[in-house]
């Protein structure tokens, strides 16, 4: 690999743009050090679960735009576009990580709020006198 590969990875509302280049492993969140960006464990560990499965954890140097969403959206996003890039680069790497699920869109979002409803499906306690 010369070049630069360019993905999209989003979850609920997070949209996350990854790009992968040949380097010593760093890898870097909207310019910070992706464990000050992600300050949750296990959130950092799927993170580095996508590149040990792959074995390409010290082979290159990751940046990320993240933007929308909460940090857990994020996180998963990240791990969709860092799979994604990783299938661009070499096409041996998309059955270890279909495999590990990596390369699945989790297309659940927040169900939208019903009118004269407290939420999308609370409703008003019952009185019955």
């Amino acid at each position: 690999m010369s070049k630069n590969i360019i993905a999209v990875g989003r979850r609920k509302s997070a949209v996350a743009r990854v790009t992968i280049a040949p380097g010593k492993g760093s890898i870097i969140i909207n310019g910070k050090e992706y464990k000050e960006f992600i300050p949750v464990e296990h959130l950092q560990r799927k993170i580095e679960a996508v590149l040990n499965e792959a074995a390409a954890a010290d082979k290159y140097d990751i940046t990320v735009n993240v933007s929308g969403g909460g940090v857990k959206g994020q996180a998963e996003a990240i791990v969709l576009g860092i799979a994604r890039t990783l299938v661009k680069d070499n096409e041996e790497n998309r059955a270890i990580l279909k495999k590990g699920k990596y390369l699945r869109r989790d297309s659940r979002v927040v169900e939208r709020k019903k009118t004269g409803l407290r939420k999308a499906r609370k409703k008003e306690q019952f009185s019955k006198r």
